[in-house]
């Protein structure tokens, strides 16, 4: 089962910029904890990251016909005013769920990019990574 991450505008600058928000963490560790979570549950996954939105949706209209039984995306600063990123999400072929380290919502932000996920987990740091490892995964078992 391979499950596809997806690190949207700005996350590379985690752990650089807005630490008040998003902690110390810096991109680099961020995928390591997200591999050690992979591997603990046994799934694969790829990790893809770029600040610019033509390049996520080639990524994402790749992997609708590669094996891919879900996707996470953290769509960072492509939460709002992207609606062909939105499109692109609807029009895939696999589950896929919105990861926020913080809430935006506390922030008075309500990312675009929900209505076209599954779910989404916010507000859990790093760990809303896990969180949504475990339901694609439980997802793909179950036939959905």
């Amino acid at each position: 089962m391979k499950i596809l991450v997806i690190h949207g505008a700005g996350m590379s600058m985690r752990g650089k910029s807005h630490i008040e928000i998003f902690g110390p963490m810096k991109l680099p560790e961020y995928d390591a904890k997200i591999r050690a979570y992979a591997e603990e549950i046994g799934v694969e996954i790829e990790i893809f990251h770029s600040n610019i939105e033509g390049e996520v949706i080639n990524r994402l209209h790749a992997a609708h016909d590669e094996a891919v039984a879900g996707a996470i995306i953290n769509p960072a600063g492509f939460s709002h005013g992207y609606p062909a990123l939105v499109a692109a999400i609807g029009d895939v072929g696999f589950p896929m769920i919105e990861v926020h380290i913080s809430n935006p919502a506390r922030r008075g932000n309500v990312s675009e990019v929900t209505n076209a996920c599954l779910g989404s987990v916010t507000g859990f740091g790093i760990a809303g990574y896990a969180l949504a490892l475990r339901g694609l995964k439980q997802r793909a078992e179950a036939g959905g």
